[in-house]
């Protein structure tokens, strides 16, 4: 069973940038596609993006696109996700998630991350953007 710890998390102004990470020990990265969430307070959880196991195939939700970028280090086996740009709504826990596959629905609009289909997670880190 693949464990997952989430760190980076803090207080930032809007417009500002927070790099999150998530550490992945008990098994390789080459074996899971990890996936970032986040949930707000009376909300329900989302999808924010995803990287696939081995050819490194990188998802986004519009929301995030063109603001947050995800990569991995497989000597670290940790995954990153790099925020820019931050607004308010951006406020939430996030949370990775590992699986066998990204997982990615098109359809029906707008796409996202199925996170139902990722069996492990971490604890999560809170975000908070605020002046």
């Amino acid at each position: 069973q693949v464990q997952l710890v989430e760190s980076g998390g803090g207080v930032v102004q809007p417009g500002g940038s927070l790099t999150l990470s998530c550490a992945v020990s008990g098994d390789t990265l080459d074996y899971y596609a990890i996936g970032w969430f986040r949930q707000s307070p009376g909300k329900e959880r989302e999808s924010v993006s995803c990287i696939s196991a081995i050819e490194d195939s990188t998802y986004y939700v519009p929301s995030v696109a063109g603001r947050f970028i995800i990569s991995k280090d497989k000597a670290k086996n940790t995954v990153y996700l790099q925020m820019n740009s931050l607004q308010s709504e951006d406020t939430a826990v996030y949370y990775c998630a590992a699986s066998q596959f990204c997982w990615w629905a098109s359809t029906p609009s707008p796409p996202t991350v199925l996170s139902e289909k990722f069996p492990s997670w971490g604890q999560g880190t809170q975000v908070t953007v605020s002046a």
